[in-house]
């Protein structure tokens, strides 16, 4: 199974263009939505998810028309947004038993086995009884996946999930939507690049709406090798490479700059080869740096 995308567009009343002619192919597994906060991710959830409908376009999951049969859809969906409410006052347990009838698991047997699977495969299960008020952020994370599982989804989407966890946290929660992956379609959006580089087979940049990049993490990576250098500058000279150089991006470094540039060729003294990582296939990419080159950039 896999997801199909094709030309979507979607302008707000207020005149922003939140999706331009997006069109991506998107398998099983897991697929990493990378852009900036106001790149279009969010819009692109919500519009898969059935939440919204787009200006124009067509999304079909397997032989399921997304936009025009969303009842359907959502049969088969989990989602979790960026943002969602709890019920501080009500347990895990209970909260859970609820959604699950609204899901339409009626059978009280199913139902508690449900509860019970999806409570352990989230390591809530010891907590089942506790008030979600009293969970921390990861905690009530993992409740939402939890929520997103419910009848076992073939499309599952997750919004920003990483943000605000702790490094631990993360790690988990990272690990869980890796195991999901396996089997089903599970998009993360994103603006965390390190969760797309550990987890993700396949990748998108997207950009004011527009799909810059449709690519494999690693052979993004691998295409700018031998075009990435590294230089470090003190602060007063920063200025100067910038107006010289192509910089990618810049990290201070004991009170100087480690500065990341592109370059098919040494730009010269006191640059060194540098390592390429995904981070900068994403700034080059904004950049627009090599743009004609397929390898690199490939415009959907």
């Amino acid at each position: 199974m896999e997801l199909r995308i094709e030309h979507l567009a979607k302008t707000y009343p207020n005149g922003v263009r939140a999706l331009n002619d997006v069109t991506l192919t998107i398998p099983r597994g897991m697929f990493g939505l990378l852009g900036a906060n106001g790149a279009g991710k969010s819009s692109l959830m919500r519009t898969l998810a059935t939440l919204q409908q787009p200006d124009t376009g067509r999304v079909t999951l397997g032989g399921i028309d997304v936009l025009g049969e969303p009842d359907r859809v959502r049969q088969t969906l989990g989602y979790l947004p960026q943002e969602f409410g709890v019920h501080p006052r009500a347990s895990a347990e209970e909260l859970l038993t609820h959604f699950a009838i609204l899901k339409g698991i009626t059978g009280r047997r199913e139902r508690r086995e449900a509860v019970e699977r999806l409570l352990r495969q989230v390591n809530l299960w010891d907590v089942r009884r506790q008030r979600l008020g009293g969970y921390s952020g990861g905690m009530r994370q993992r409740f939402g996946v939890a929520v997103a599982l419910l009848g076992d989804p073939t499309l599952l989407i997750v919004d920003e999930p990483t943000a605000g966890l702790d490094p631990a946290e993360r790690v988990r929660f990272l690990n869980l939507l890796s195991e999901l992956g396996e089997r089903a379609v599970v998009i993360l959006s994103t603006h965390i690049v390190e969760d797309v580089s550990e987890l993700c087979t396949h990748m998108a940049i997207i950009d004011r709406g527009r799909i810059l990049l449709e690519a494999e993490p690693l052979r993004g990576v691998e295409d700018l090798r031998g075009r990435i250098w590294r230089r470090i500058v003190d602060r007063d000279a920063l200025p100067g490479v910038e107006r010289s150089h192509a910089v990618v991006s810049k990290k201070l470094l004991a009170g100087r700059t480690l500065v990341r540039v592109y370059a098919t060729t040494s730009p010269g003294a006191g640059f060194e080869p540098a390592e390429p990582e995904l981070e900068d296939v994403y700034f080059c990419t904004l950049a627009g740096h090599d743009a004609g080159a397929p390898a690199l950039v490939e415009v959907a």
